[in-house]
């Protein structure tokens, strides 16, 4: 085993205790080959990686993440302890072009197995809202997303895939078969937690389904366009404040098109995520006379979210919408 040191999440701490893996936090011992620990040893690179290396690997997996519980990922940058590491693991599981540091680290690290999850699932173009209205031709810019772009559109494809539970099982069935090639020793069990997630997505695919089929609006605003590809999957459209960038700021145009579409289309809430400022859409709020809650992009677990892992935010997710979208 390597003699160092794994920053673990508290989720992994919490998710040891309750399956009885006392062993998961640091290890140590003699031998030097990278990866030679008692688990396949897995580096994600935030909350939604770390949750499907998780509940995929189960008592198999050592799990430790390069985000910390309430860090913003966009704006990641590694240490270089962090960044060995990534080298040493048995395997890291990322989302490329969501984290450029993480991106380049992995491009010049020794890791032998590389699991992108963008490559397990089809990206999507949902049109960066920002943009889109600065010419202002941004109106309902997600409603047909994807249609005229082709996989390897550039940088313009949307990552936030996680929040889709049907993309997001698809991507949890390619980390499963990655797991079961790199450590087949193992692979009989990956297969089957592999299934016993895959109904977990499908009830929550279903919950959503049947909650926001007959609503009395099919729009909602929202702080930052993380929320593309759960529209497309739900018929819903996305107006988003923002555009991909969370930090990036609207234009006064941007904010009068949206306080007039609100009246026009039975908007109540304007939704804004624990992670970035709440200010705009606080004030967008107020201006329209609309009122605020949280969705959550589910880029991260703090004690501040609605839900101990991704299926109980999710739910939280989907009681919002219900509310906000006047669920019949």
């Amino acid at each position: 085993m390597n003699v160092r040191r794994r920053r673990i999440s508290g989720i992994a701490v919490t998710a040891a205790t309750a399956i009885g893996l006392g062993t998961l936090s640091a290890c140590s011992g003699d031998g030097s080959a990278a990866g030679n620990t008692d688990k396949f040893d897995v580096v994600a690179s935030f909350y939604p990686m770390e949750y499907l290396a998780e509940q995929i690997g189960g008592e198999h997996v050592n799990v430790t993440t390069l985000t910390e519980p309430g860090q913003e990922p966009h704006d990641l940058e590694l240490s270089a302890k962090q960044t060995a590491q990534m080298g040493e693991a048995d395997a890291v599981l990322y989302l490329k072009s969501l984290q450029p540091a993480v991106d380049e680290a992995i491009a010049q690290s020794d890791v032998k197995t590389r699991i992108d999850a963008a490559s397990l699932t089809k990206l999507e173009d949902h049109g960066d809202v920002e943009h889109d209205h600065d010419h202002g031709d941004g109106e309902h810019a997600d409603e047909h997303a994807g249609e005229e772009h082709s996989e390897e559109g550039g940088s313009g494809l949307d990552p936030h895939v996680w929040l889709d539970p049907v993309k997001y099982a698809e991507i949890a069935e390619g980390v499963a078969q990655a797991f079961e090639k790199a450590d087949p020793d193992h692979a009989a069990d990956y297969r089957e937690n592999a299934e016993a997630l895959a109904k977990k997505l499908g009830g929550l695919d279903t919950a959503y389904k049947d909650g926001l089929k007959n609503t009395g609006t099919k729009v909602f605003f929202t702080n930052h366009a993380a929320f593309g590809y759960l529209a497309e999957r739900y018929g819903l459209t996305q107006e988003a404040i923002n555009g991909l960038d969370p930090e990036s700021e609207p234009s006064p145009a941007r904010i009068k098109e949206l306080q007039e579409e609100a009246k026009a289309d039975g908007v109540t809430t304007v939704f804004y995520e624990t992670l970035v400022s709440d200010k705009t859409a606080k004030t967008l709020a107020r201006d329209a006379g609309l009122k605020t809650d949280v969705l959550d992009p589910l880029e991260g677990i703090t004690d501040k979210s609605k839900g101990e892992d991704y299926v109980g935010v999710m739910e939280a997710n989907l009681k919002a919408l219900e509310t906000a979208l006047g669920a019949k």
